[in-house]
Parts: C-alpha cells; sequence; structure tokens
C-alpha cells in the first residue's frame, strides 16, 4: 500500500473486558536495524511465556511498545477507526503513542 504511514500490530492477549491488544508504529520504524520481530530465541522456537508466535521488539522504546502474540500485522495510513484511534492498547488508556527511550 503506497500510501502507508502505520504498521499495526494486532496480538492474541485480551484484557478483563474482552478487549484485544494492539500496538502500532510509524512505518519507517519498521526498517530500523533495532525492530525486530521475533519467532526465535537462542535457536529455538519462541514460546508462549516469551511472546509466541511472534513478537516486537521495538528497542527504541518503551516497554508497553512491545508487543507479544502478535497474530496479524496490517499497515495503514491512518491509525483513526483501529481500537480507541490512539494507536494502540496502552495509548487509548491515556499513554504516549511515542514512548522514545
Amino acid at each position: 500500500m503506497p500510501t502507508a504511514k502505520f504498521a499495526v500490530f494486532y496480538c492474541a492477549d485480551v484484557d478483563d473486558e474482552g478487549v484485544f491488544y494492539y500496538e502500532s508504529i510509524v512505518l519507517a520504524d519498521c526498517y530500523h536495524p533495532q525492530t525486530i520481530l521475533a519467532y526465535e530465541l537462542n535457536g529455538a522456537p519462541l514460546d508462549v511465556p516469551h511472546g509466541a508466535p511472534l513478537r516486537l521488539r521495538f528497542e527504541r522504546q518503551l516497554g508497553y511498545k512491545q508487543a507479544k502474540y502478535v497474530m496479524r500485522i496490517e499497515l495503514v495510513e491512518s491509525l483513526f477507526g483501529i481500537g480507541g484511534g490512539k494507536g494502540g492498547y496502552w495509548e487509548d488508556q491515556g499513554y504516549e503513542w511515542y514512548a522514545g527511550i
């Protein structure tokens, strides 16, 4: 999608109210060498406690941006209409979208 600006990571985990966890990052950050989609840990398949089947490691941002249990990735032009529209589960709760270290 040539107009995409964000990558949205949809996860398998849900909160006590049945709301699914999701996270987003600006598409350009997907290409940074410290942004990792991990499916293995120490040469073995990633296990559930570490975020299987796929985990986003976004080393330049705080921990709540490190999505676990990633099931689907969508490239979008806008975050409007996704979840609460603020770019992530925790962002919808009031956290900052950009959580740089």
